[in-house]
């Protein structure tokens, strides 16, 4: 791998020497420089672009161009008269000024070539065919490429450090709610241009009165003959593996006009190539966003879906289908109407083995090896329909309805060294319905109104099973002192102290749920504009909530006859504890806001407090609690604008977090058969301090792009669990902590471009304290990991493109008494290339290890590589081989440590797979 590195970086400073640099300062006549001035150079021979520059806020322009060649160099400015000069280079840099005219007759300027990229504002333009080689199949084959921009690890778009939040096409919403699926499925070839817009607020009567610098969205516009055309690609592929056959079918179509736009998304395979994964559909929000999300209060309803949901890279087996369709209709300029349908079927096949080392010995807890396969089952339906009605600036309504309703199981047979042989069964057929209103009016130039609302309706009915082995005739042995391990089957004292039968020859153990949540999250706003660079915001809003929690644990005896145990098992104050849940729990939050913003300069300050009545009342099994209180919570924001693309912001807020009705209900609840907990009824909120700064620059000048943030955060009145054990087998409850935990994070990036090279070095720092409260003894634990992620990149339009990175983590883990140390090294290259304007390679390989200092240290690696063949770039058919996991690698290696162990695993994946394509471009 070293030498591979080596070879690299000689092939591309090799390429890259043969450059120089023109530079100067464009100017009016005047003499003032010109900032955001444009300036290309083009081949006089090829007639191709060479190079472009945009004029810093001194004038200043830099330009990387071949040596002895002759370009032709445009300059222009919008409102003045733009400029052509011949140049030729020779060996050395050359330093060149220009100066231009004013032309009050020109409204823009002509260009030969279009520019890379131009800035109008806010908005952030780049021509995508500027940044393509060829090689490109998808829009986020593109979007790596733009300066600035990044496909995270989740696969969400990010600009500047900042997530995209909104995707559109044509102006149109796609899939609102994830960009996934546009990234990964819309052609490159159908995108001439994509706009960044920062500062972004979908509704334009609030954009000058709120701070909208976190919001970042993007549009694609499409290419010329596109428009009122069926457009995408069709994928079928076959392929072999050790013991099955391969098939892939991937429709991708869509259809864009002035007055609507339909999107048709579809993929059946069983390579584990999936648009999303079954998390991003739970996680899919649909662009909802909660009226209340700055006011101070955070009320957690839980998920109480399949805990699982294997990460798809985590599996053995994979087989999906997927069915996507998007729509838009405008029937005239005031209306618009949208909404997504989604459905996602998997089936997985899953093998991980695991061992978990118990850091402190006095604890009593015996270490445990575990080997656990299992299947799971998922099939998830969103579909959204949305309204927004605009019949002029003054006045907006916007109506959005969400429903998702989805089927998951999981089967898990465990082999612990401990508790010996289990089969266990979750399964759960959630639903959700969620209703947006919002009204925007703005009555003159001083006074605009905004009522925002939002209902939530949720119903979730997990069920739980687990089977367990058990020797009836040993209940009574006890302890041995001198193996430190019990006598009678693992599971027997807890099982004696659930209330179950123990005289059978296997625990059969079972649990239902039912939790239905509503809630009502409502607020009105008021902007009072003082003058032009200042306004109030007054706020009046409420959060209502309602939770009903009812669970029973059962036993089913060796004759198939139910039988209902009675628990044996204590809370800390000697009260028995329930198998069955009865719980009601209601939530009220009626808050009044207040909020200054002003611009003085550079400077936009933004001071504000909220004052919150609040409301908290559980009832279970006829006993009611009760919690009222009033709470002022304070908060303050400045945004430093240094210049238009730099920018530092300081926030500080206070806020008051609230639990889930499953943490107060005080009747015990299997999370398996290995954890149980019971809640508090007296639960109070947490209250959180919480810091952050985040600077950003993008300078076009020299392309160089940094972004940096920092958070702190301190909770007091934490809500903790208290945990003991019974050998491997834990007891959860829950209580106000009156040890205060913290948590700091830094993270910065720096890019720059150096030529055809983008050079890129990230780095993130992570602290958190925390208290600890197990088998009745309180421990601090503390944690601090540091990542280093060096990152080079060419962008070369002809020769092969290299990506090379370098990921180094360290964490370490303080549990007082002990301590645990963990290495992570994983460099990787990704190598794509378009050879012949026929053929295209591609090929990611990369190389990790981890060490924990206690055993040996483990690696593993992964390889994939495609080669496709198409005529030429507009031909409609490509021919594709592809292979993933070309070294055939078993397993992947993982290690962590929580607050009292150390876990190793192994997790099974897919073997070597190699498929044949064949793709069809309308």
């Amino acid at each position: 791998m070293k030498n591979v590195f080596l070879l690299t970086l000689l092939f591309v400073t090799s390429i890259t020497s043969a450059q120089i640099t023109i530079q100067g300062v464009v100017k009016d006549s005047i003499g003032t420089p010109l900032e955001l001035a444009n300036i290309i150079a083009i081949n006089k021979e090829t007639k191709a672009m060479a190079s472009y520059a945009i004029s810093n806020d001194k004038g200043r322009f830099k330009l990387d161009l071949e040596k002895n060649t002759t370009y032709t160099v445009q300059v222009s400015y919008i409102g003045m008269k733009s400029l052509s000069e011949e140049i030729s280079t020779k060996e050395d840099n050359i330093t060149k000024d220009y100066i231009l005219e004013f032309d009050n007759a020109l409204d823009a300027v002509e260009l030969t070539y279009e520019m890379p990229v131009t800035i109008k504002g806010d908005t952030l333009v780049y021509n995508a065919d500027s940044f393509k080689d060829g090689s490109e199949r998808k829009l986020e084959d593109v979007l790596k490429k733009l300066p600035g921009v990044e496909i995270n690890d989740d696969g969400q778009i990010e600009v500047e450090g900042k997530v995209v939040n909104k995707l559109m096409v044509n102006g149109k919403d796609f899939f609102d709610g994830d960009s996934k699926l546009a990234t990964k499925n819309i052609p490159s070839n159908a995108v001439d241009k994509i706009q960044v817009l920062r500062n972004y607020s979908e509704v334009g009567q609030l954009r000058g009165v709120q701070n909208n610098q976190d919001n970042v969205a993007i549009n694609i516009k499409l290419k010329e003959g596109k428009e009122n055309f069926w457009f995408g690609d069709v994928t079928v592929g076959v392929g072999t593996a050790p013991d099955k056959e391969l098939y892939l079918v991937q429709p991708k179509l869509f259809y864009y006009s002035p007055k609507y736009s339909v999107n048709v998304i579809g993929d059946m395979n069983n390579i584990g190539e999936v648009a999303l994964t079954n998390r991003d559909i739970r996680n899919f929000g649909g662009g909802f966003r909660r009226p209340s999300q700055s006011s101070g209060t955070s009320i957690n309803l839980g998920d109480n879906g399949l805990g699982g949901l294997t990460n798809l890279g985590n599996a053995q087996e994979i087989e999906t289908k997927l069915g996507a369709g998007n729509f838009s209709y405008s029937p005239n300029k005031a209306l618009d109407l949208s909404g997504f349908l989604i459905y996602n079927s998997s089936r997985l096949r899953t093998r991980e083995e695991s061992f978990v080392r118990y850091i402190d010995a006095d604890l009593g807890i015996p270490n445990e090896e575990t080997v656990q396969t299992g299947r799971e089952a998922s099939n998830q339906g969103i579909a959204k329909l949305s309204a927004s009605y605009k019949p002029n600036f003054n006045n907006q309504l916007d109506y959005d309805l969400l429903g998702r309703l989805s089927s998951d199981s999981e089967r898990q047979n465990q082999f612990s060294s401990v508790i010996g042989s289990t089969n266990q069964l979750e399964d759960v057929t959630p639903f959700s319905i969620n209703q947006n209103l919002n009204y925007y009016y703005t009555l003159d130039e001083k006074n605009i109104f905004a009522l925002e609302a939002q209902h939530l309706i949720k119903d979730e009915d997990p069920f739980y099973n687990a089977m367990l082995v058990n020797d009836p005739t040993n209940n009574d042995n006890g302890f041995d002192p001198q193996d430190m391990l019990p006598d009678e089957d693992a599971f027997d004292s807890t099982a004696e102290a659930l209330g179950f039968n123990r005289d059978q020859f296997g625990y059969n153990l079972n649990q239902e749920r039912r939790i239905k949540s509503n809630q009502l999250d409502a607020k009105l706003d008021y902007y009072y504009i003082l003058n032009n660079k200042s306004n109030i915001n007054l706020t009046l809003g409420t959060i209502l909530s309602n939770q009903k929690f009812n669970s029973n644990i059962f036993q089913f005896l060796d004759n198939g006859s139910p039988f209902n145990p009675v628990a044996t098992l204590t809370d800390d104050e000697g009260n028995l504890l329930r198998n069955e849940n009865e719980t009601e729990y209601n939530f009220s939050d009626v808050y009044l806001g207040f909020r200054y913003r002003v611009k003085t300069g550079k400077f936009t300050i933004t001071p504000g407090f909220s004052v919150h009545s609040y409301g908290n009342k559980n009832t279970q099994f006829g006993t009611e609690y009760k919690d009222n209180f009033f709470r002022v919570l304070p908060e303050f924001e400045t945004l430093i604008q240094f210049k238009k693309s730099e920018s530092l912001t300081f926030s500080y807020t206070m806020s008051n977090s609230f639990t889930d009705v499953t943490s107060l209900a005080e009747g015990l609840v299997l999370n398996s058969f290995s954890n149980i907990s019971y809640g508090n009824p007296e639960l109070q909120n947490s209250l959180s301090h919480n810091l952050s700064l985040r600077y950003f620059s993008f300078n076009l000048f020299n392309y160089t792009n940094v972004f940096a943030f920092a958070n702190y955060s301190k909770n007091i009145d934490q809500i903790r669990s208290t945990t003991d054990f019974d050998n491997v087998i834990r007891t959860n409850s829950y209580f106000n902590s009156n040890f205060a935990d913290e948590s700091a994070n830094v993270f910065g990036r720096f890019e720059r471009t150096f030529k055809k090279i983008r050079a890129r070095m990230g780095a993130r720092f992570s602290y958190s304290k925390r208290n600890q409260f197990v088998q009745g003894r309180q421990t601090v634990s503390e944690s601090f990991s540091q990542t280093y992620s060096p990152e080079l990149r060419t962008n070369f339009r002809e020769a092969p493109n290299v990506r090379l990175k370098y990921d180094y983590s360290i964490t370490n883990n303080d549990q007082g008494s002990t301590s645990t140390k963990f290495i992570t090294n994983s460099p990787s290259i990704e190598i794509d290339a378009y050879i012949a304007k026929s053929f295209t390679f591609r090929t990611d390989y990369a190389y990790t290890t981890q060490d924990d200092g206690i055993r040996p240290s483990q690696s593993f690696q992964t390889w994939d590589a495609s080669l496709a063949y198409r005529k030429d770039k507009d031909a409609k058919w490509e021919y594709e081989v592809k292979a993933t996991n070309l070294l055939d690698i078993d397993s992947r290696v993982n290690n962590s440590a929580g607050n009292i162990s150390v876990f190793n695993s192994a997790t099974f994946i897919q073997p070597r797979f190699v498929t044949f394509r064949v793709i069809y471009t309308l």
